[in-house]
């Protein structure tokens, strides 16, 4: 009798506890839907952004070629010696033009910044909501799964996840252009491969995949 009075009291204090985390369940959930929308609409955002550096990655790499062809000309030895300050006028022009593309890339380097910061931002409040619930949503509810919801642990790692590869490829970009010398023509030439080379597709398609994996959450009620 004892031990079926004890199992009735465990059951009651779980049927109490569960009715506790629904509200904590809901708000988490939301948290995380509004996480992953944000990630969605961000990435898209990154996508695009990294897509307009690219021609601007060319631009500076030939402007670079340029300069150094212009570099190794002897005008004084050719029929255009008589116009002395030539040289002098089409490396102006040329390191000008540098500094027009250098500036749009910072352009682009703040959109990239505005992507992190926003993924960053909507993670955080993800995880504060969890933090805040903690004490009513147990590890068994977090470990839980089903066919269109994954876990929460499972959501909560993939924004992470997430937040820190546009984190870390901002650093790396944002360095590399810092690091840039308009004089240092070699700097210059190789930029775009320096630049190409920071990609990582592996994890860009694991973000891809992350959302698809909770697009049926994303998309219930």
């Amino acid at each position: 009798m004892i031990v079926v009075y004890l199992l009735i009291i465990i059951a009651g204090y779980r049927d109490v506890r569960c009715e506790m985390s629904k509200p904590a369940l809901f708000s988490l959930h939301q948290a995380l839907k509004r996480s992953f929308h944000s990630l969605e609409q961000n990435q898209k955002v990154w996508n695009s952004v990294l897509e307009e550096c690219g021609p601007l990655m060319g631009s500076l790499g030939n402007l670079a070629e340029q300069l150094l062809a212009l570099h190794g000309v002897k005008i004084p030895s050719t029929p255009l010696a008589r116009f002395s300050d030539l040289q002098d006028r089409l490396r102006f022009k040329l390191l000008l033009a540098v500094d027009t593309v250098l500036e749009k890339l910072a352009e682009k380097m703040c959109s990239l910044q505005s992507v992190r910061d926003a993924v960053g931002n909507q993670v955080t409040a993800a995880f504060q909501v969890y933090e805040q619930h903690a004490d009513t949503v147990d590890l068994v509810t977090c470990l839980q799964r089903a066919a269109a919801v994954p876990s929460i642990a499972d959501m909560l790692e993939w924004l992470q996840d997430a937040e820190g590869y546009y984190r870390q490829q901002y650093l790396r970009r944002k360095a590399l252009l810092q690091a840039l010398k308009p004089n240092d023509l070699a700097d210059l030439q190789s930029t775009p491969k320096r630049w190409e080379a920071l990609a990582t597709p592996e994890r860009e398609d694991s973000v891809s995949d992350t959302l698809l994996r909770v697009s049926f959450f994303m998309d219930s009620p």
